[in-house]
This record gives structure tokens, sequence and C-alpha cells, in this order.
């Protein structure tokens, strides 16, 4: 990856967060306000065809033509706009035409091992239970990482009428669509009133939940089979399904989608889920080792020859250390760090955990992307510490300095996700859904401060376009937004009217001001350093050649000064208060 690219800064939205389309993004951001404000541009996946988890259940890699077109990517690459895209490594969506093809053909189809078949992962580690799925023994049950009560299966109905399990990690969704009488024409001796009474019996059940073998035929019992079969032909699905990363199928289409991901400009490439993707029986599902580094070097060496830099995606305690060795290995790193030490340094008014962080990155050469918002969530698990085999590894925060920032975060309206162990429950929080500025208790002075401190972190800084303009927290996207509502309470979207407003606001002209600044000056291009002047107080400076910009801060009164010299020696100073 070229320098410039490295230290510029990146734009982050879904295609249509702004107006209804791509284009009133790219509209945006050919304004005189946005000029040398982004190099980059994180284009999130819903510009692929998909149908679930905002964009995350791909179907394929093709452009969503109802909200991208080629003419906007071409307009990005006028503005000097590079690209990053997402390859959702785990899964893909039962409505891809892999998931399609094996439910048409079953055990002739092309794509049977495509994904993964439950019984035979399992077979020589487990036994079967009585509702057609191997349980795993419990040494291998209880290492499982779970993202949803029960096990992650979702059973599969082949064309012979079997029922088969699939790896199923994330979300999954099974339907019947509703009987009509000449769904029953080929049923031998069948009158019309008796199809319209089995109709109505049918229908009323699938609508009350009940599954179509559990359907209570009354006096017609004798047609419960032929009936009970075409419901389950009628049978529809939702969901993500775990892709079989044996078969050397998905290599060839991981191969496939990094060449197209390149021809639409993308340079970088965030592995989302990458974690979960090798598994072997009887170890953790989630970065297993050393299964997952080999396949991280495969995907590597794949991405290279398309002169792409891939980003994995991984949440983990601070205290396994995992982000430090997935860096050491030469990958990018997403830093989820950072969100979580800003709000307890904005809020607590300390830079000691914030600048113990920032130290290790340059003293480990740690290259990562940063943000404060993005489509998730707040990361407040990665902070904490851990104690593995004796050996004890202090968190960047303690536990109950984090329970009292996601306690000051849920005051100011935040919403929960959490992770579940094998047998369902709940065992921690895993991220806080807000808007940032909701969470910093909507102080202009905190949000404009974050930002600064942003501009000054190693690495790229991202910024999600709802903290752009200062978004609050959407509570009625949220409670209407069903099983991943949580997350909606972030991504609003803003209208041409919501741009014009903001673009007037103090706080969206300061903020771009800043990222123009770490955008455009060479200074970043070159080395930070830092310097302790007391608990409350924050300096940072950038230097390279004669360039130079300074960040200093006081953490307690929020107020903040910035000092610039540029090529020629002039000096610019700006004061924030």
């Amino acid at each position: 990856m070229t320098e410039n690219v490295m230290n510029g800064v990146m734009f982050n939205a879904y295609p249509d967060s702004i107006g209804r389309h791509l284009a009133d993004t790219v509209d945006m951001m050919s304004r005189p306000e946005f000029e040398d404000a982004f190099s980059l541009f994180y284009i999130l996946p819903t510009f692929f065809n998909s149908d679930l988890d905002r964009g995350f259940s791909i179907i394929d890699y093709d452009m969503n033509e109802e909200l991208v077109s080629p003419t906007d990517l071409a307009r990005l690459k006028g503005l000097g706009i590079r690209l990053k895209f997402d390859l959702v490594l785990n899964h893909l969506s039962v409505g891809s035409p892999q998931f399609q093809d094996m439910l048409a053909y079953g055990d002739e189809s092309a794509y049977k091992d495509f994904f993964i078949d439950w019984n035979e992962f399992w077979a020589s580690h487990g036994t079967m239970g009585p509702d057609g799925y191997v349980l795993p023994d419990p040494e291998c049950l209880d290492v499982l990482f779970m993202r949803k009560p029960g096990l992650p299966i979702l059973k599969v109905r082949f064309p012979d009428g079997s029922e088969r399990p699939y790896w199923n990690t994330f979300y999954q969704q099974v339907t019947y669509g509703k009987l009509v009488q000449e769904d029953l024409e080929r049923i031998d001796g069948l009158d019309p009133a008796q199809g319209e009474a089995l109709v109505a019996i049918a229908n009323r059940a699938l609508e009350a939940g009940v599954a179509p073998a559990g359907i209570d035929w009354a006096g017609y019992a004798k047609y419960a089979g032929p009936v009970t079969d075409i419901i389950e032909r009628k049978r529809q699905y939702l969901g993500q399904m775990d892709l079989n990363a044996r078969s050397e199928s998905i290599w060839d289409f991981y191969e496939e989608t990094l060449q197209k991901l390149a021809g639409y400009g993308a340079s970088l490439v965030r592995l989302d889920a990458f974690a979960y993707l090798h598994k072997e029986p009887c170890k953790p599902n989630f970065f297993n080792e050393p299964g997952t580094w080999d396949y991280l070097e495969r995907l590597k060496c794949m991405a290279g020859e398309h002169g792409l830099t891939l980003l994995p995606e991984v949440h983990s305690e601070f205290g396994y250390g995992l982000h430090e060795e997935v860096a050491h290995r030469g990958f990018v790193i997403y830093d989820f760090f950072f969100p979580g030490l800003v709000i307890d340094a904005l809020d607590r008014g300390t830079s000691r955990p914030l600048m113990r962080w920032v130290r290790e990155m340059l003293e480990k050469g740690i290259r990562t992307v940063n943000m404060l918002g993005c489509h998730d969530g707040i990361p407040v698990l990665d902070l904490r510490g851990k104690d593995i085999l004796g050996i004890s590894r202090e968190g960047l925060l303690s536990d109950e300095e984090i329970d009292r920032a996601i306690q000051r975060i849920m005051d100011r309206g935040g919403r929960v996700k959490s992770l579940y162990g094998p047998d369902g429950k709940k065992i921690s929080y895993y991220q806080i859904n807000a808007t940032f500025f909701s969470a910093l208790g909507e102080d202009e002075r905190k949000l404009r401060l974050a930002r600064a401190i942003q501009m000054f972190m190693p690495g790229i800084p991202q910024v999600w376009y709802l903290d752009l303009f200062a978004g609050k927290n959407n509570y009625e996207a949220a409670d209407e937004g069903g099983t991943a509502g949580h997350k909606e309470i972030n991504r609003t979207t803003l209208s041409h009217s919501d741009i014009e407003q903001g673009l007037k606001r103090i706080i969206v002209r300061d903020q771009l001001e800043l990222i123009r600044l770490r955008n455009r000056s060479p200074a970043f291009s070159g080395r930070l350093e830092i310097e302790d002047r007391g608990e409350h107080r924050l300096y940072m400076r950038w230097s390279n050649g004669v360039c130079e910009a300074t960040l200093d801060a006081n953490l307690q009164d929020l107020g903040f000064v910035i000092t610039h010299q540029d090529g020629d020696g002039d000096t610019t100073l700006r004061s924030y208060r």
C-alpha cells in the first residue's frame, strides 16, 4: 500500500446512507466543503447483492444496481478516492446461487460441499441425537464460541425429502408459504371440501408458529403425510450459511471475488468474520490455531496478486494479545480499543490509558485503521485484560472502569449486544450500540476533541458519516429494527436537506477542518512523538522534515490547540474552546 493511502482519511457509509443511492454520497463528496478531506471510502456491503444483516449476508459480489453504478465508481476515482470493501469470509446467504443449487439438486449439486454438513463434520466426535443431528462430545462442545443461543445448525431439506443439518454460526430463519387449494390437487381421493379444510388447518397452525410435523390434522390424519410434504416443499430460508474452507471450490470463489473487488477500485479489503472460518473438531471455532494463520497467509498471497491489502476484522480482549500477533504477521488491524479509550479519556479527564495504547502501537510497529463510530457498535469487551494459565495481562482499562463506562453510555441511551455460551446463557457484553455523539452525552466539545485526537492517532482514521454530522441515537429505528434493531440506532439515512443544514453547523465544519489537515499534511507521513505533560493533558506531535503538526489538549476543560507548520515554514495556529 502506498504511503499516501496509508496516511489518508477514510469515509465510511452504506451506499444509501446519504440520500437514496451511492451517487448522492458522491455528489456530497464533490462539494467544495469536502475538497481534500478524504482519500479513501469504505463502502459497506449493500454495495453488493445481499438480503440480510444490512449487507453482510452476501448473495453475490456483483454490484447492487438499485444502489450503485459504474458511473459512481468512475466519479470517485476522478476525485482521487480509493475504495475499501468487505469480503465476508465465513458465510454466504441462503439466497446465493450456490446454496440454491444445493436445495434444487441435493447430493447431485456441484455445491454440496460448498457448505458444512454438520453431521459429516462431527461424525467421529459426537453421538447422533434424537432430532437427526450429531451432538458433539462434551469436551468438544465446551470449546465452541457461540454468537446466538443453541447449536449453530440450520436443517436443510434436500430434494429426496431428507433433512440435513448445516453449520450456521449467525442468523437463520425458516418460514413456510401459505397453502392454497391448488397445492393439493395431486393428492388422490381428496375432494374440494376436504382440500379447503386441510388448507385452513395448515395455515392456522403455521401462522401460530407450529412446525409442520406438529400440526394436528383432526379428522384428516390420513392426508397428514402428503400435505406435510407439500408444506415442506414450500419451505423458505433466510440466513447466513458457513462456508466449507476445506473445499477447494471455496478458494476458487475467494480468488474470483478478490479479482472482482480489485476491478471495482479496491485498495483495502476487510475480512469480515474471518476468525470463524477455520473449523476443526474439538478445537475452538473462533481463531483456531494454527489453521487460521494458514488461511490468512493463503488469502494474503491471493490478495497481493491483485494489489490488495487485507484488513482482518477480529474482536478479542486486549489481554489475549491476539491483535499484536495479527499485526506482527504483517497485517493492518482494526483499532477496536480506541473508541472506548477516547470515551473514557473525555469522561474522566485522563490521558493515561489512551497514551499507554499509543506508546504500545509505536513501540511494536502496529499498523491500524481506527474509528470512533461505525456501522456496528462501540467495543467494550476488547479493553479487558486476561488471566491465562496463571499468567495475567493487564487490560487497557480495569473491569471496574469498563463497567462504569458501559453504564455511562447506557445511561445516555445506548443498547447492548451480548455473547452466549454453549448452554445459551449470556456470558458477556459484546459491544454497545449508540452514535458516538450520543455516547459522549451529545456534548459538541467532546466530539470535537475526540475527532482531533483521532486525526493525530497512528494509522488510518476512518470516519463514520453520522459522526461527521453529530448524529444522535435513533430510538425509533432501533425499536422497529427486529433482530438486529440495536444496530439501527446508529444508521440514520441523511437527506440532502440534512447535509445542507449540517454543513452550516460549527461542529461539522470544525471536524472537516481537522480531517482536511490530516488528509493533506505531509507531517502525518512522518514520526509521531508524545509527551507526558500530566494526567489531564494530551500532547502529540507529528514531524516530517520541516512539516510539523501538534495537538495540545486539556482533557478537563476540553479545550485544545493545533499548531501546523507547512513545507514553506509557515505556521498556523488554531485554538478550539
